[in-house]
C-alpha cells in the first residue's frame, strides 16, 4: 500500500483527471486498499469543507475549474473574429467562463451552436479564462474507412471491406482524389450524413486492386493502422550502420552455433549449441548455448531507430509479407545470423544436470559465425534418420548433442507441467501471384519444440539474472485465470463427464490432468478451446509477477528483439546489468518509461494479431469462394446473439451460421452459458457440438464466411424448416447441469 496522498496531490489527480474523479478511481490512483480508504474519504470531505472540491453523485471535482476537457458549446465570434465558446456544464459560483476557441488550418469550420469536446488551458490578464483547442466536433467524429469505389455520375460511393459495415460511403467528385472505379481506398468522413443517411467522405490514399491476392495483407495493414514504411532519416540511420567488430567482445566464432528456423523465415535471430558437461561432479549433464542477435549494438536509446522500432513494438507477420520493426538493413542483414559471416550476439551458456534443471548460467556479449542456417524439416528427417548433404557433416558433433539436450530438458518440462494445449495452427501456403495453392495444419516436429525449450530456457536466464541484479526490465507477464472463467470451465468439464480440481490452488497440472482426460474423445477440442478461454491474456509489464502457462516465477523475453521491442529493452537491462557499454538502459529513454511502454507494446501486439488474423481469414474465404455449395464437417465454436460460428474441420476456417439458418423457431441467448435455446423445441446449442454444414457464401473482400445448418449431433436440419424437436440428450443433460450450478452459486452468494 502506498502512503496517503496529500490534498494537493489529489487536487492535481482531479484537474488532471476529469472523468477519473470518483472515490474509488482516486484510491487505485494511489495505490489506497483497505482501511486506507477511510483516511481518503477523510481527505476528501475536508477538501469538500474548505470549498476545493465539489461532491456531484459519486465524483468529486473543483467547482471553480472546468477540467481540462470539456463539453463546449460555440457562441459564435465577436466583432474581431475571434471564436468563443462557454461550458455545456458549469457548477461554479457566478457566470460561466468564456473559452477562446484556437483554431487550426486543418479544423473543420466552426459555427454558432457547434458542441464540441476541446483541450482547455487557463489563461491569465484576458477577457477569457481559457483557451481551447478542439479534439473534435461532438457528432462528427471523423471516421475513416477503406472500400471499394464505385465511381458515379457524380462523384462515387465506397464499399467498406469491413465485415462489420453495413452502409456505403458518398464520395462528392470534388473528393474523389483521382480514385477509378473499383480501386481499393482510404477515405474519412468529410461532413454530416447525406441523402438516405449515408456518411459522406473524401478519398485520402488509393490502394490499388482489391482483387488482386497480394492485396490481402495490404487491407489488413491499413485497416489496423500498422506502419508500414519507414521515415527517410530512419532508413538513413539504418544504412550508415557498419557490422559491429571484435572489440569489446568475447570471441565466439569457434562455436558451431547453429540456426533452425522455418523454411521461409525471413530473419535468423537466435542460435544454438550443445554439448556433454565434462565436469564430473554432473555426470550426464549438457552445456547449452542460445546466442541472440545484438540489436542492441545497432538500435540505441533515444535514436530515431528506436523512436521508430517502439512505435510499430513488434514485426507483423502476414502469409505474403512482413512488416519488420526494424529496416531490411539490420532486420535482413547486420542483426541477421546468417551462415558464414561475423554477427554480434549476446550469448547465455547454461549448465543442465541429467534431468534438465538449469544448475547455472552465464551472459556473454560476443561475436559468432553461423556454420548453417538450418531449416525444421531436414533437421528433423537428419535426427530420425534421413540426413542430406548439409545435416550430414552437423549430425554427430552438433545435432545429436542438441537433441540430447532435449531429452533431458523434456523430463524438467514434464515435471514442471506447464499449460499443453492442442490446437493445431494452421499454415497457408501461396502461389507466386499470391493465390492460395493450399491450407494445411502445421506439423509439430520435435525440432519445434527443441528450438521452443530452448529459447524458454534463456527468457528465464535473462529474468533471473536481471532480478538478481535489481536491473529494471520488462517481464512476459501471464496472470492466473480469474476464478469465474475457472468456474465456467469447471461446468463445462463437468457436462462432458471430466472432472477439474476445485478447493486447492489451481495449477497447470490440474488443466493438463483435464486436458489429458479428454484426449481422444468427441470433446477434445471442447476442453482445449474452453481451457484457452479461460486464460487471460499475456502482456509485457515492469512488476514481478509470473507466468501462469508456462509455470514459472521469472520469465522475460530476450530471444528475438529483430521482432520485438520488449527483448531490445531486456538486451539492454543485460548490457547494464553486466557494464558492457553506454548502449545499455537510458535513464529518461527506457527506465522512466518502463511501464508506459509495457502497456504500448502489449497493444501492438494485438494490433498485430487481430491483423494477421484478419488476413487468414480472408485467405481462407478466398480458397473457400470457388467450393460454395460444398458440404462440411465441423465443431461449433463460438455463440453469439445473432447466430453461431463454426469452425470447419478440413481447414479450420471460422463461418457464420446466422439465426435464419438455425431454423424458423425463435432462439434465446444465453451469454453466460454461452448457449442458444430453441423457445419452441428447447434444442440447445452450444460451443464443441459436430455439425454437418454447406458452404452459403464466401467473401475474399472481407473474409466473410456464411453458412447453411444441415446436421446438428447427428440430427438432420431441412432448409428452412423448424429446428428438430426434442433436445439433445447430452445437450440436455449439460444445460440442467449448469443450471443447477448457476443456481448453487447464487443462493451461496446470499448465504455471505
Amino acid at each position: 500500500m502506498k502512503n496517503i496522498p496529500t490534498k494537493e496531490e489529489i487536487l492535481a489527480w482531479i484537474t488532471e483527471n476529469p472523468t477519473l474523479t470518483a472515490k474509488r478511481d482516486i484510491a487505485k490512483a494511489f495505490g489506497i486498499k483497505g482501511a486506507a480508504r477511510i483516511d481518503l474519504k477523510r481527505i476528501l470531505k475536508e477538501l469538500e469543507a474548505e470549498g476545493h472540491l465539489e461532491k456531484r453523485g459519486k465524483s468529486t471535482q473543483d467547482p471553480d475549474r472546468l477540467p481540462p476537457v470539456s463539453v463546449l458549446m460555440v457562441t459564435g465570434p465577436d466583432s474581431d473574429g475571434d471564436l468563443f465558446a462557454k461550458p455545456m456544464e458549469w457548477h461554479g459560483i457566478g457566470r460561466e467562463p468564456r473559452v477562446l476557441v484556437i483554431t487550426r488550418a486543418s479544423d473543420p469550420a466552426l459555427g454558432e451552436g457547434d458542441r464540441i469536446l476541446a483541450r482547455l488551458t487557463m489563461v491569465k490578464e484576458e477577457p477569457y479564462a481559457y483557451e481551447g483547442r478542439l479534439i473534435r466536433r461532438i457528432g462528427t467524429n471523423p471516421k475513416r474507412v477503406l472500400g471499394v469505389f464505385r465511381k458515379k455520375a457524380e462523384g462515387g460511393r465506397i464499399v467498406p471491406i469491413d465485415k462489420g459495415a453495413d452502409k456505403e460511403w458518398i464520395v462528392a467528385a470534388d473528393a474523389v482524389n483521382g480514385a477509378k472505379d473499383g480501386e481499393l481506398v482510404e477515405a474519412e468522413q468529410a461532413g454530416p450524413k447525406g441523402r438516405m443517411g449515408l456518411p459522406k467522405a473524401r478519398i485520402v490514399e488509393r490502394l490499388g486492386d482489391p482483387s488482386a491476392p497480394k492485396a490481402v495483407s495490404l487491407i489488413a495493414i491499413h485497416q489496423h493502422g500498422i506502419p508500414d514504411e519507414f521515415p527517410d532519416k530512419v532508413v538513413a540511420e539504418a544504412d550508415a550502420m557498419k557490422p559491429a567488430g571484435l572489440k569489446g567482445r568475447e570471441d565466439l566464432r569457434d562455436l558451431p552455433l547453429i540456426t533452425i528456423d522455418p523454411s521461409d523465415a525471413r530473419d535468423h535471430d537466435d542460435a544454438c549449441y550443445a554439448h556433454a558437461d565434462e565436469d564430473p561432479k554432473n555426470e550426464g549433464g549438457h552445456v547449452l548455448w542460445v546466442a541472440i542477435a545484438d540489436v542492441a549494438h545497432y538500435v540505441t536509446p533515444g535514436s530515431a531507430l528506436d523512436t521508430e522500432a517502439r512505435k510499430r513494438g513488434n514485426s507483423t507477420y502476414f502469409p505474403d509479407r512482413v512488416v519488420p520493426m526494424l529496416p531490411d538493413r539490420l532486420s535482413g542483414d547486420l542483426c541477421s545470423l546468417h551462415e558464414g559471416v561475423p554477427r554480434a550476439c549476446i550469448a547465455v551458456r547454461m549448465v543442465l544436470d541429467a534431468q534438465g534443471n538449469k544448475l547455472s548460467h552465464s551472459f556473454h556479449r560476443g561475436l559468432m559465425r553461423s556454420p548453417a542456417s538450418l531449416h525444421y524439416e531436414e533437421v528433423q528427417e537428419a535426427i530420425d534418420g534421413n540426413p542430406n548433404e548439409r545435416c550430414l557433416p552437423l549430425l554427430e558433433p552438433v545435432l545429436q548433442p542438441l537433441y540430447a539436450a532435449y531429452d533431458a530438458l523434456k523430463l524438467a518440462r514434464a515435471e514442471r507441467q506447464p499449460l499443453e494445449l492442442d490446437l493445431p495452427e494452421r499454415r497457408i501456403e501461396l502461389d507466386e501471384d499470391g493465390t492460395v495453392r493450399s491450407v494445411n495444419f502445421k506439423d509439430r516436429l520435435d525440432a519445434h519444440k527443441l528450438i521452443e525449450e530452448f529459447m524458454v530456457l534463456a527468457n528465464v536466464a535473462a529474468a533471473e539474472t536481471l532480478l538478481a541484479k535489481k536491473v529494471p526490465l520488462l517481464f512476459r507477464v501471464h496472470e492466473d485465470p480469474p476464478q469465474e472463467k475457472l468456474e465456467s470451465l469447471r461446468e463445462t468439464a463437468q457436462a462432458a463427464g471430466f472432472n477439474l480440481a476445485k478447493g486447492q490452488v489451481l495449477k497447470t497440472a490440474h488443466l493438463n490432468r483435464l486436458l489429458n482426460d479428454a484426449t481422444g474423445t468427441d470433446d477434445a477440442e471442447l476442453i482445449n478451446l474452453s481451457t484457452l478461454r479461460s486464460m487471460t491474456q499475456a502482456y509485457y509489464a515492469p512488476q514481478h509477477i509470473g507466468h501462469f502457462g508456462l509455470a514459472l516465477r521469472s520469465y522475460a523475453h530476450f530471444t528475438s528483439p529483430i521482432r520485438r521491442y520488449a527483448d531490445l529493452i531486456v538486451h539492454r537491462a543485460l548490457i547494464t546489468a553486466y557494464g558492457w557499454g553506454k548502449d545499455g538502459l537510458g535513464v529518461d529513454v527506457d527506465i522512466e518509461s518502463l511501464e508506459q511502454t509495457g502497456l504500448h507494446i502489449s497493444d501492438t501486439e494485438r494490433r498485430s494479431m487481430t491483423a494477421e488474423r484478419d488476413t487468414t481469414d480472408r485467405y481462407l474465404a478466398s480458397y473457400l469462394s470457388e467450393r460454395v455449395g460444398n458440404e462440411f464437417m465441423g465443431r461449433i465454436s463460438g455463440i453469439a446473439r445473432f447466430g453461431a460460428f463454426v469452425k470447419l474441420d478440413e481447414t479450420g476456417a471460422d463461418g457464420l451460421l446466422p439465426m435464419r439458418a438455425l431454423g424458423r423457431e425463435y432462439f434465446h441467448y444465453d451469454r453466460e452459458e454461452q448457449s442458444l435455446t430453441g423457445a419452441e423445441t428447447g434444442m440447445v446449442i452450444g460451443i464443441g457440438q459436430r455439425v454437418k454444414v454447406r458452404l452459403a457464401e464466401a467473401v475474399p473482400v472481407t473474409g466473410g464466411i456464411a453458412l447453411d445448418l444441415l446436421e446438428i449431433d447427428s440430427k438432420q436440419i431441412k432448409p428452412g424448416s423448424r429446428s428438430p424437436a426434442g433436445r439433445s440428450p447430452r445437450r440436455k443433460a449439460i444445460k440442467a447441469k449448469r443450471k443447477g450450478a448457476k443456481v448453487k452459486r447464487k443462493v451461496t452468494r446470499t448465504r455471505r
